[in-house]
């Protein structure tokens, strides 16, 4: 009869609790967030443009449901995920193209997409208040 080989204790891989959050993997994980935010919105607009459609009831329904403060607020968290997506693409494009990979470079340029998605979406945010959309 064949002898069973010994089993080895192997090293455990430890567990995502026992590390602390840095900028890299909080971006990233908020990137992918972002992303999902983006599709969720995405089926809002398709929403938006069937009940456009549907006759001036719908879309009335709809203009109210979006100028809530529920809705204003959810507009907001859109408006900054898409942001926030681009300037993590952006960012993404150029270690693609082989720069940026120094940790300096990485911090600075995860803080950069950080703070340009704030000024973006606040400056867009006041611009559509300023025009009365």
């Amino acid at each position: 009869m064949p002898r069973e080989p010994a089993r080895r204790q192997r090293p455990q891989s430890p567990n995502i609790q026992i590390y602390r959050p840095q900028l890299t993997s909080v971006l990233s994980i908020a990137n992918r967030i972002s992303g999902v935010v983006i599709t969720i919105g995405a089926v809002g607009l398709v929403l938006w443009l069937l009940a456009a459609a549907a006759g001036p009831d719908a879309y009335a329904y709809a203009r109210g449901l979006l100028s809530s403060s529920l809705g204003q607020c959810g507009l907001l968290v859109l408006l900054f995920a898409f942001f926030f997506h681009l300037c993590s693409g952006i960012r993404h494009l150029v270690w693609d193209a082989g720069y940026g990979f120094n940790l300096s470079a990485i911090y600075e340029s995860g803080w950069t997409s950080v703070v340009a998605s704030i000024v973006l979406t606040g400056g867009t945010w006041i611009a559509i208040q300023l025009t009365g959309s």
